[in-house]
């Protein structure tokens, strides 16, 4: 039962797209993701996700649209739904998903991430 001060643990890491697990509640997890660049399309079958901006901002891109978040909004993009992360400079996000979710989702590629270390 200790606090959790996130921009504490931001600066425990420097890669991107790698999710670090910061806690967890009940099945949900809480996760610590630094974005730069772009990520790959996907989507997820059964899980829906929550990105919320600690620092910067970044477009999320849909087939039909994209939602561009800055700091301290958030936005939950639906499961099924395809979408693609894009970072034109860093962006640091907490990410509140069921602990199930592969951060790739249906595709497998290079920064696949699974086994997520705790901080």
């Amino acid at each position: 039962m200790d606090k959790v001060n996130p921009l504490e643990k931001f600066s425990q890491f420097s890669d991107h797209w790698n999710p670090r697990l910061a806690g967890q509640i009940n099945d949900t997890a809480v996760k610590l993701v630094k974005f730069q660049g772009e990520f790959v399309w996907h989507h997820h079958e059964l899980e829906d996700e929550m990105f919320l901006v600690v620092r910067g901002r970044f477009d999320m891109e849909f087939r039909d649209r994209t939602v561009t978040l800055e700091q301290g909004e958030f936005l939950i993009v639906p499961h099924g739904v395809e979408h693609r992360p894009v970072a034109a400079e860093e962006v640091w996000v907490m990410l509140i998903e069921p602990s199930t979710v592969l951060n790739t989702g249906n595709v497998r590629s290079e920064r696949t991430v699974e086994g997520l270390e705790r901080i």
